[in-house]
Order: structure tokens, then C-alpha cells, then sequence
């Protein structure tokens, strides 16, 4: 179900998150006709922090956010805004393969970029079900952005069915309620 996060009373115990970081350098996205921002709604670290994320999260809660290799520091700043302290930054690592199976060639400042990563933060005392869940998917590259599934099923696994959303969500996914301009 789509939920407006500004006008709901809704309490999420997984919340899942993707944030369209807005770069300012035009070789990730500024100003390239394949950059982030000719896909999606991009948005400042500062306007990222200040969505209400606290409101929607439950008092035990886990939060799965994908973060860019160049801002990992903002990545901690929006976790942090959010009401999360940080446990790992590397809780997923995609390893992005090509449709035939071989490593991707992405972009990057000093190396190609070939994998990309997810955090984890808690609020209280969440309990994951499951001590089996391996970091790394390996996984083809879609349209711009678009993250694998995968990841949901990992999250579910190692949390279990819990109330869950997924932020800045390009889809809606049965069992995941989302918030975002394209889902």
C-alpha cells in the first residue's frame, strides 16, 4: 500500500530506504542525461534528514538504507537525523553483474564501481530471526538505480514478517508498504 509518511500514524519495525542522493559533480548525476537526477527525484542530504522517519518508526526498529561510496559520512548524518545508531555499513553488498553474468563496469572517482552497499541502524532493541543471512548478492544491473529483490527477501528473512516499509520505492511489492514518486 502506498502511504503518505507526512500525514500517517503507521509504526514500521523494517524500514527499507534508497534515497536519491543528490550530487553535485556532473559525472554522478548533476547534469549527464543518464544521471540520477534526469530518473528520479533527487534530494539534498539536508532535505533527506529532515523527512519524518522518526515518526513512522516503530520502538524497536531496523533500518536497511542503500548509501553512496562517496558520502559515507552523509549516509551516517541521514541514519542519525532518522533516530538510528548505526551497526554496520556493509550489512548487503550487491555485486552488480552484467546480464550475461559478468562483473559490471561502472562509474566511480578513483576505482570503477562494481558493488554498492547497504546499512544497518536500529532504534531500541530489534531481534533478527535468523543468524544465516548472508552480505553479498550478486546480482544484474537493471534500469538505473533499480536494486534487487533479493534484498527484500534477505531483509524478511533475518527480521522476520514484520509491519515494514520500503522508502524512495520505485514499486509496490505485496507484504512492503511504500512511500516514493514512482511506486
Amino acid at each position: 500500500m502506498k502511504i503518505d509518511i507526512f500525514n500517517t500514524t503507521n509504526k514500521y519495525n523494517i524500514i527499507y530506504a534508497d534515497p536519491g542522493w543528490e550530487f553535485d559533480n556532473k559525472h554522478t548525476g548533476g547534469s549527464m542525461s543518464s544521471g540520477s537526477a534526469q530518473q528520479y527525484t533527487v534530494s539534498s542530504v539536508t532535505d533527506i534528514c529532515n523527512l519524518p522517519v522518526k515518526n513512522i518508526a516503530a520502538d524497536d526498529c531496523v533500518l536497511f538504507m542503500w548509501w553512496v561510496a562517496s558520502m559515507p559520512k552523509e549516509a551516517i548524518q541521514v541514519a542519525e537525523a532518522w533516530g538510528f545508531k548505526i551497526k554496520t555499513m556493509t550489512a548487503f553488498t550487491w555485486l552488480k553483474q552484467t546480464v550475461t553474468g559478468k562483473d559490471h563496469f561502472g562509474m566511480g572517482f578513483w576505482t570503477r564501481q562494481q558493488a554498492e552497499n547497504v546499512l544497518i541502524a536500529i532504534k531500541g532493541k530489534p531481534q533478527r530471526i535468523s543468524r544465516s543471512i548472508r552480505q553479498l548478492i550478486r546480482g544484474p544491473v537493471g534500469i538505473h538505480s533499480q536494486k534487487p529483490a533479493e534484498t527484500r527477501d534477505r531483509i524478511v528473512k533475518l527480521m522476520g514478517d514484520l509491519p515494514r516499509i520500503e522508502l524512495f520505492a520505485r514499486e509496490h511489492v505485496p507484504g512492503w508498504d511504500c512511500w516514493g514518486d514512482q511506486c
